[in-house]
């Protein structure tokens, strides 16, 4: 039962590209968030505490120490000898140019780093970022673009907190791809207001916009945050893991095979994590995404008009 022979992992992507393991380091570079400093807002996204989005990041240390505690760590895990610098925690392009170079020089200065990974929103990317990223990727560099989205419905983002629209993820993931740079947009399911329907609509959206990377997330609930409040009070009740299986199996399939899966849950520590329980256990629901598209002898791109090898089917 192996996830990869149905999905287009980011794993396997990455093996396949530079012939060994390459894995990301999450890194807190100490950035903060437009939704949160008063620019746009204050208080951030309803279900935002950045902990659970990064775990066992050492915000507190430069970044040459962060890669180095998480190089040993993964490295006696999987055996992985190459990575990726992920910039995950708050908005990483949410600085002038010149602190946003040092900081990316920084990671890419250890040696067995090969690029980027650069967690952001869409409204945060301006020409002179896309820009940056294009230097990296001329020298050679790994560097993928992550666009935080989490809907198409703007009543939705709206309901967050999110300080955003579609619009500009649009102009976002088009501006970046005119550039050669590979766009991975985040999704939730789950979210308050929304169903399985709203899930595919956005879906279509993203794959008509243009995007070379998906992550999905179930929409958990955790400490420190408007959504957790609004849940003791009973104002949202997070999905069920079946019904969570079920969603993510769904838009797999209907998901193109050349779209790279970076991630298809999201977990949260157990300190934070107060709903639902089935999100502390990644490996369950990974094994349950297996299990559900072996039991429908399905996987990734066979409701996107596409064979079992990726190709297309004949009109």
């Amino acid at each position: 039962m192996i996830l990869s022979e149905r999905v287009h992992t980011f794993g396997q992507a990455m093996l396949k590209k530079h012939g060994e393991r390459v894995h990301k380091i999450a890194l807190d570079a100490g950035f903060t968030c437009p939704n949160r400093d008063g620019t746009k807002g204050i208080g951030g996204c309803t279900f935002c505490n950045n902990k659970s989005f990064a775990p066992g990041t050492l915000g507190n240390k430069p970044i040459d120490a962060q890669v180095e505690h998480a190089r040993c760590r993964i490295a006696q895990g999987t055996g992985a000898q190459r990575f990726i610098a992920y910039f995950q925690t708050y908005t990483n392009t949410y600085a002038r140019v010149d602190e946003l170079r040092m900081l990316y020089d920084n990671a890419l200065a250890e040696p067995d780093v090969i690029g980027l990974s650069i967690g952001t929103r869409p409204d945060c990317v301006p020409p002179e970022v896309l820009d940056l990223l294009v230097e990296y990727q001329a020298r050679g560099h790994e560097v993928w673009l992550e666009l935080g989205l989490q809907s198409s419905f703007d009543e939705t983002l709206a309901r967050v907190n999110r300080g955003h629209g579609f619009a500009e993820y649009v102009a976002a993931a088009r501006g970046a791809r005119a550039r050669g740079i590979p766009v991975c947009c985040h999704l939730i399911a789950g979210l308050p207001g929304e169903d399985e329907s709203h899930n595919h609509i956005t879906l279509d959206r993203v794959l008509e916009t243009g995007v070379d990377g998906l992550k999905l997330h179930p929409l958990h609930v955790v400490k420190h945050t408007k959504l957790a409040i609004e849940w003791k009070r009973g104002e949202y009740a997070p999905m069920s893991e079946t019904d969570y299986l079920r969603i993510a199996a769904n838009l797999i399939e209907r998901t193109p095979w050349e779209v790279i899966f970076h991630r298809v849950t999201g977990t949260a520590s157990a300190d934070i994590l107060l709903a639902p329980e089935w999100c502390a256990k990644k490996w369950d629901v990974l094994n349950g995404i297996t299990r559900e598209l072996e039991r429908r002898g399905t996987r990734q791109g066979a409701r996107a008009g596409q064979n079992w090898n990726g190709t297309r089917h004949a009109a």
